[in-house]
């Protein structure tokens, strides 16, 4: 089967103070945990193949990727940055929903012109995302090798919905856990879904 593949791994975990809140703009570093589950990326064989990779700017990123072992040429992409959640950054989903009960239900309906309060407009972030998706699938097409994307939870689901043809709406079908690595397969700007939130590294960080 012909086509170009693309990795997109998530970040480690960045700590039991951020666990379940909204961490977009700020740049956190990784936790002891996560950097041992950034560590065991080295397992994955298959991602030895890869000689070139794509990455988020933010430091939780930058530091799974240097600590992935994997011998890679990298482009940071600031169009892979997580979508700036202004004022819900370190709130949780019911913290949100009491102090901005409105704003969650515009949320929920993706309204056109949805801006989260004092952040990123959500079609902003799905232009950018778009942009990215249109880079890395023309770098994947002239390459003989796999191509990786280190990115963000948010940045990875949106990625898939856009390369499989998905409304944006659809991107909470997609769990993509801390250091998970998903697989696309492209054929042009159009993909296949290959691999979802593959954990089988991380046995031993979660026994």
């Amino acid at each position: 089967m012909n086509g170009a593949q693309v990795f997109l791994i998530r970040h480690g975990d960045t700590g039991d103070a951020l666990k379940g809140r909204f961490v977009g703009r700020q740049d956190v570093p990784l936790s002891p945990l996560g950097r041992r589950q950034a560590s065991a990326l080295a397992r994955c064989s298959f991602l030895q193949n890869c000689r070139e990779a794509f990455c988020s700017p933010m430091l939780r990123v930058r530091e799974t990727l240097g600590l992935s072992g994997l011998d890679l040429v990298c482009r940071q992409d600031e169009d892979l940055r997580e979508i700036d959640f202004g004022r819900w950054e370190a709130l949780s989903f019911a913290e949100i929903s009491r102090d901005y009960p409105l704003e969650v239900d515009r949320w929920a309906r993706l309204e056109r012109d949805f801006r989260f309060p004092d952040g990123e407009a959500y079609t902003d972030f799905l232009h950018r995302i778009q942009k990215a998706a249109e880079r890395i699938a023309r770098t994947a097409a002239s390459q003989n090798e796999p191509v990786a994307v280190f990115a963000h939870g948010g940045v990875i689901r949106a990625l898939i919905c856009q390369w499989l043809g998905l409304p944006a709406k659809h991107y909470l079908l997609f769990e993509i856990d801390h250091a998970s690595i998903s697989a696309v397969r492209l054929f042009g700007d159009q993909g296949v879904l290959m691999r979802l939130n593959d954990l089988a590294h991380l046995q031993e960080e979660r026994a």
